[in-house]
């Protein structure tokens, strides 16, 4: 049996959160690579903005409906960083297994069923153009039928890190990317005897891809190479103590998921109104989803780093020390969210030539949203690694409830008091993103340096 990292819960901080943190994020950033590439190869072979858009569109939709899965994987991640705080791996094998069965029983029986059915109206809510719909409806249909693979790979590498072992993870996220990316071009393109799918090959691959890291790294737990372990006896019921435990945690943390991609969603509707919606959805696809994802994935893993550390240590009763480490996971995300910028301030049209955008409406709006980003992925990296740690310590509740006032209230409610007063724009929409931003970190500062925690049980 692999054994508890004993560094991560003392020695130096900076090195803790270095050596837990890089993998995750380098995870991050190579999982976020197929996306990029998805967009890349629609770009150059189906040529048509349209296409890009509908990739983000449907993208956007499925993580929705989804991203509420999260509540249970935010869940078990807590407890078990906490139980491996305290060395206590029987706890950790009863908290994966269930949250294992419970996911697979709602995708397979909940999820897939609705979201094939549901997929034509949620696109209609968002406002697509028929040309956008055209492309987006057989992705997103896909991405509900086959998305088990999806959210048992996000579940056993958010399992993986939490435990202390974020290297494992990343040798899979490698291999499946570098399928993901096989496959889309095989998919997308048409390569062989496959025809060509466009759009709807990027879902495919997508799904398929992670298959072989999923078996790989069951097969370790049960060879007993990582820390994990699976309990001694199986059973097909689920336990309900446990998964209240897991859902108490992590509801408010899918909840807000959920409001984020809510948020994200109705920018497209926004988005969708305006003249030119449709290159405006392209240029907002690019570049939020994408380009902007190298802030994103790397500061969404700073925030698991985050989260891990502040669980072990509170486990092993160093809260404080929890603390520090935290600061240190947002000043590294801060550091690499001014790089990107000043690269993406500077050379726009360099990125967006990387997606074959040539139209010039795309190219004006991207360039100036670009450049918003380029401030506003400060602010997002200090608060995501300030919100790592809320969740870590299990105060999941706080960061919903700032999701809330800034993803719904401050971010909807600036695009409508533009659109009330008829000056909704692309500018004014970028202006929000911003402001929104801005305000989550101001929100989440506050709340973290008056937290107070204790450890959790089940």
């Amino acid at each position: 049996m692999k054994p508890f990292d004993e560094e991560l819960v003392s020695g130096s901080i900076v090195r803790s959160v270095w050596k837990l943190s890089w993998p995750i994020v380098l995870m991050n950033l190579i999982n976020g690579i197929h996306g990029m590439v998805d967009q890349v190869l629609v770009g150059h072979y189906v040529q048509e903005h349209e296409a890009n858009a509908a990739i983000g569109v449907a993208w956007n939709l499925f993580l929705l409906i989804v991203v509420s899965l999260a509540s249970l994987f935010h869940g078990m991640g807590v407890l078990i960083a906490q139980y491996a705080g305290r060395r206590d791996r029987e706890a950790m094998a009863v908290v994966l297994y269930q949250t294992i069965l419970c996911t697979l029983y709602l995708v397979l029986f909940v999820v897939a069923p609705l979201g094939y059915l549901c997929s034509p109206l949620l696109l209609r809510l968002v406002n697509a153009p028929p040309d956008v719909q055209h492309y987006a409806l057989p992705y997103l249909r896909i991405m509900f039928l086959f998305g088990v693979p999806l959210s048992m790979n996000f579940l056993l590498g958010t399992a993986m890190q939490t435990s202390g072992d974020p290297k494992t993870p990343l040798k899979l996220v490698v291999l499946s990317t570098i399928l993901n990316v096989i496959f889309s071009a095989v998919f997308i393109v048409g390569l062989g005897p496959f025809p060509a799918m466009g759009p709807a090959g990027a879902a495919l691959g997508t799904c398929l891809a992670p298959i072989p890291g999923i078996i790989i790294a069951l097969a370790l737990i049960l060879k007993g190479r990582l820390i994990l372990q699976f309990p001694k006896e199986w059973s097909l019921k689920p336990d309900f103590d446990v998964v209240r435990s897991i859902t108490r945690i992590g509801i408010p943390t899918g909840i807000n998921g959920v409001v984020l991609n809510i948020g994200g969603i109705w920018l497209y509707r926004y988005i969708g109104g305006l003249d030119h919606g449709g290159a405006a959805m392209a240029s907002y696809t690019i570049c939020y989803a994408q380009l902007f994802s190298f802030v994103t994935w790397a500061s969404l893993g700073l925030r698991g780093a985050s989260a891990a550390l502040m669980g072990q240590n509170i486990g092993a009763g160093k809260t404080d020390r929890g603390r520090r480490g935290v600061h240190v996971a947002a000043l590294m995300g801060t550091t690499w969210a001014v790089i990107w910028g000043i690269a993406v301030w500077n050379l726009p049209e360099v990125f967006l030539g990387i997606f074959n955008l040539q139209d010039p409406m795309v190219v004006t709006f991207g360039t100036a949203l670009l450049r918003y980003l380029a401030i506003s992925g400060i602010f997002l990296s200090a608060a995501l690694a300030l919100t790592g740690g809320l969740i870590g310590a299990g105060d999941t509740q706080k960061p919903m409830w700032i999701a809330i006032v800034t993803q719904i209230i401050i971010l909807l409610g600036v695009c409508q008091l533009y659109a009330a007063f008829d000056r909704l724009s692309a500018n004014a929409i970028w202006q929000a993103i911003l402001i929104s931003h801005f305000s989550r970190y101001v929100l989440t500062h506050i709340v973290f340096r008056r937290a107070k925690w204790k450890p959790l049980v089940f």
